[in-house]
């Protein structure tokens, strides 16, 4: 705000977006951010959707060999005890419904009102295709509420 303040009585470049973490596991921008976001139309460009591949669920019972938590071990973000329990649950939710847990994260972040541009990554062809897909896909008023219930067990726990 203080620099769209001074921007604005200086005459200098506006802010256009803003770059910051979010996803299912990270959700830390709705607090204080997405309103000022959505008021000013400063959308948010995404990073880390998956939350490093996480979300995938791939993770969930071994470290997939040249994965990228296999390349970085050091890199604990994401996979701490309640990222991991969450994760369970929200990839358990997808599946239920039929859907990649994936395109599930993806299509959640999508969804947000402040969304500009949803920053994915992507190893192989595949999962690429997968990740595009989920731009598409709209969510039902049950799982987003699923998805609520988990957020509120496991609330941005990995920020």
């Amino acid at each position: 705000m203080q620099y769209l303040r001074w921007s604005e009585k200086l005459g200098l470049p506006r802010i256009v977006s803003i770059q910051n973490p979010y996803s299912l596991l990270n959700r830390s921008y709705e607090v204080g951010l997405a309103e000022i976001s959505h008021l000013e139309n400063i959308p948010l460009l995404a990073y880390s959707p998956l939350g490093f591949g996480v979300l995938t669920g791939k993770y969930l019972q071994a470290t997939p060999k040249n994965s990228r938590l296999d390349l970085f071990p050091s890199y604990k973000r994401y996979i701490t005890e309640n990222g991991v329990a969450a994760t369970r649950e929200y990839v358990e939710l997808a599946l239920q419904h039929g859907l990649s847990p994936a395109q599930m994260a993806l299509a959640f972040v999508n969804s947000r009102a402040f969304m500009g541009a949803n920053i994915i990554g992507a190893t192989t062809l595949e999962q690429l295709r997968e990740n595009i897909e989920s731009a598409t896909l709209e969510l039902s008023a049950e799982i987003l509420e699923s998805i609520e219930d988990i957020h509120q067990r496991y609330s941005n726990p990995c920020p």
